[in-house]
């Protein structure tokens, strides 16, 4: 029984270390799915805007807008752009309910912490 009492502040001292480090990830996560965020769609409209290029009537001599290769490597790179943002969108979003979850666990520990003192 006693040894239970000793272990208590460890105990403590782990978990909120777990979550300082919880904290910490769930920050790094929030700015790299921000700037993926960012990236995938500056993408995403730089390859609609060569997708719609052709429709003004512009073509070149010596790439041809209008060519099939062309036309299909675009598209597969921006279904590439568009999972990029997806997957960006959808990290940024979990991990800011991460936060929210931090936060209530945070303040769950404040009042225990006043309900014990």
């Amino acid at each position: 029984m006693s040894s239970e009492k000793e272990m208590g502040p460890d105990i403590i001292e782990a978990h909120q270390e777990l979550v300082r480090r919880i904290e910490q990830g769930a920050g790094r996560m929030r700015t790299l799915a921000a700037l993926s965020v960012i990236v995938a769609g500056f993408l995403t409209i730089s390859y609609l805007a060569q997708l719609a290029l052709p429709l003004t009537g512009t073509t070149t001599q010596t790439v041809d807008l209008t060519s099939p290769a062309l036309v299909t490597t675009e598209v597969v790179v921006l279904g590439l752009a568009l999972v990029w943002l997806y997957v960006g969108i959808s990290d940024l979003r979990f991990s800011l309910r991460i936060k929210e979850e931090i936060y209530s666990a945070r303040a769950g520990e404040k009042e225990i912490g006043k309900r014990i003192s």
